[in-house]
């Protein structure tokens, strides 16, 4: 595809510049112009956006790694290492001694010093451990179908790959990192579904029709909006069963989540309804004969559709900074599922922070992921909107 015109305005052409009855030929840039579609027409101005557009990559980026998170993991989950407990991270080195040898990690020299019993590890220069990629390591289950061992990298054979350290039972913090984006990632995308479904519905219904219904849907929100948060959320949390599996409580904090989001999406369904049930399009379609759930679909939530893609966008990180304070505090997730926000939980002590400082290693892919989520709906949100 070639690029896009850069603006409406530069391929415009003036009829009052011209004699009547003169036909003036269009390019064939602004015919290609015209003629597009709209989600063209919207990718071409998401491109100009370079800042949402490596946002979307990076995403992309995350997402790919949840779906293959078993093979990108050097080791297995609950892979311990009891020889390295609170080992510190193994930088990657390219060259040896000013010889190019590839990716590569020094191992380590490990003692135990009496006078503080403070585990010391102190990497060695003579133990050069290259990386094996594509390679035979810990056994996994496949998304829980199929045995396998295959690694994107691997350690030396005798050696080890600690990218971001261990924690106090030897296990891989990099691994964990990436299993734990399965869990914080998609915890998002699931309670986002479940807002926009509770959102647009009673916020469309008390949008479009007003009176009684919209006075039952506002009071509803006043009062689910007056408790206070933490313990509306501790009072769910418990209801859950502790006898569910890992799955059944996963799927109940992404729902609990949604019961606490939605109604700031509904007031604001509710207030654009307001403005547009009274413009021609909508009384146009309802003089057809369209019913009220096709007048709402098809014609009053698409004029908005900027401002959805921007809630969607905000809802996402959101989600994720929910589950992630939440499990950290102990009222979210717990073990044995493995979130980013579980993973924190080993930095609720300053001491052990001071002591082993990549134990707060799990807050880098929150904020990473946050910041990209945002970017990407500025970007989105720019493009959907026909005014720019």
């Amino acid at each position: 595809m070639t690029d896009a015109p850069r603006d409406r305005e530069e391929h415009y052409v003036n009829p009052a510049s011209f004699e009547p009855g003169i036909e003036v030929p269009l390019t064939a840039e602004q015919e290609r112009y015209y003629q597009a579609g709209q989600w063209t027409i919207i990718w071409w101005k998401f491109r100009r956006h370079r800042l949402a557009l490596a946002s979307g990559v990076l995403l992309l980026a995350f997402y790919l790694i949840v779906l293959f998170a078993e093979f990108v993991a050097p080791y297995n989950l609950h892979s311990r290492n009891t020889q390295h407990i609170h080992a510190p991270p193994q930088a990657l080195h390219l060259f040896h001694e000013g010889e190019f040898i590839g990716p590569f990690v020094y191992g380590y020299d490990y003692r135990l010093n009496m006078q503080n019993l403070q585990r010391e590890y102190v990497p060695n220069p003579e133990k050069v451990q290259p990386l094996r990629f594509f390679c035979s390591g810990d056994s996994y289950e496949f998304w829980g179908l199929f045995e396998a061992d295959l690694h994107l990298v691997c350690a030396a054979e005798g050696g080890t790959l600690f990218l971001a350290g261990t924690d106090r039972l030897g296990r891989d913090m990099f691994s964990r990192i990436i299993y734990g984006a399965r869990v914080s990632m998609t915890i998002g995308l699931i309670g986002v579904a479940l807002t926009f479904v509770l959102g647009l519905l009673f916020g469309g219904l008390a949008g479009y029709y007003g009176g009684l219904v919209d006075e039952a849907v506002q009071r509803a929100i006043e009062i689910l909006r007056s408790f206070p948060t933490i313990p509306l959320f501790m009072t769910l949390s418990a209801i859950l069963p502790v006898t569910w599996s890992p799955i059944l409580v996963f799927f109940g904090i992404s729902i609990i989540l949604a019961l606490l989001e939605w109604p700031d999406l509904a007031r604001a369904v509710r207030s654009k309804l307001l403005s547009l049930r009274e413009e021609d399009f909508a009384t146009a379609a309802q003089l057809m004969g369209a019913s009220p759930l096709r007048i709402i679909g098809r014609h009053l939530l698409p004029s908005f559709t900027s401002h959805l893609i921007a809630s969607a966008s905000l809802a996402i990180p959101t989600m994720i900074l929910a589950e992630t304070a939440l499990s950290f505090l102990g009222l979210g997730l717990r073990p044995p599922v493995t979130s980013w926000g579980v993973l924190l939980t080993e930095a609720q002590n300053i001491n052990v922070v001071a002591l082993y400082p990549w134990l707060m290693l799990p807050v880098v892919p929150v904020i990473l992921v946050v910041l990209a989520f945002n970017f990407l709906g500025d970007g989105l949100r720019d493009a959907a909107d026909p005014y720019k």
